[in-house]
């Protein structure tokens, strides 16, 4: 898998700046276009409203919101993928040591769906927040002969090594989906 450094860099601020609460995202492609959509979290709201569904808060979880599922959804109708699902563990480390940037057996059990991953193309990116640093960043895929997930390298390119358009053409295409889903709304 392969991370812009301008996408690396923006995983990272969302996630300190959501600190102490964990971060979600995603990266979207379509052909060579990528964008980083930073989502809501609103595991605290789910957690007040219902807490014995809900057992766990905003600092050790995450739901991405309706919002931007029902967008992500709509935009992957229009041939946009997922490329990239990420958030952010806090003031966390794994069990025996090590960092916080693991894929948890949470995670793994979001990230499947009666056994097999609901996005099999996708790099799975975890973020290690401690006391508001950037600890560690773990990319994780779907590895079938293992019917697991195994830790991946995530190499950090430039946007033109990385074979994107220019930002505005990219904001671009951006907004003329956006507007194709709005029309498809109001049909």
């Amino acid at each position: 898998m392969i991370l812009s450094a301008r996408e690396l860099d923006g995983i990272q601020r969302h996630a300190v700046r959501e600190y102490p609460y964990e971060a979600c995202g995603v990266i979207l492609a379509r052909g060579r276009k990528r964008r980083l959509l930073q989502c809501k979290n609103v595991q605290n709201q789910l957690h007040a409203k219902e807490p014995q569904r809900y057992l766990r808060d905003a600092r050790t979880a995450y739901s991405i919101s309706t919002e931007d599922l029902r967008l992500i959804y709509e935009l992957e109708d229009f041939g946009v993928a997922i490329k990239v699902i990420y958030h952010s563990h806090v003031d966390a480390q794994q069990r025996g040591g090590g960092t916080g940037a693991y894929f948890s057996e949470t995670d793994k059990a979001e990230a499947l769906q009666n056994g097999s991953p609901r996005y099999p193309m996708a790099t799975y990116v975890v973020v290690s927040v401690v006391a508001r640093e950037i600890e560690a960043v773990a990319g994780f895929r779907w590895n079938p002969r293992r019917r697991d997930f195994t830790r991946v390298d995530l190499e950090k390119r430039t946007w033109y090594e990385h074979g994107a358009v220019s930002a505005s053409r990219a904001w671009a295409w951006v907004n003329q989906c956006s507007v194709k889903v709005k029309e498809r709304r109001l049909q």
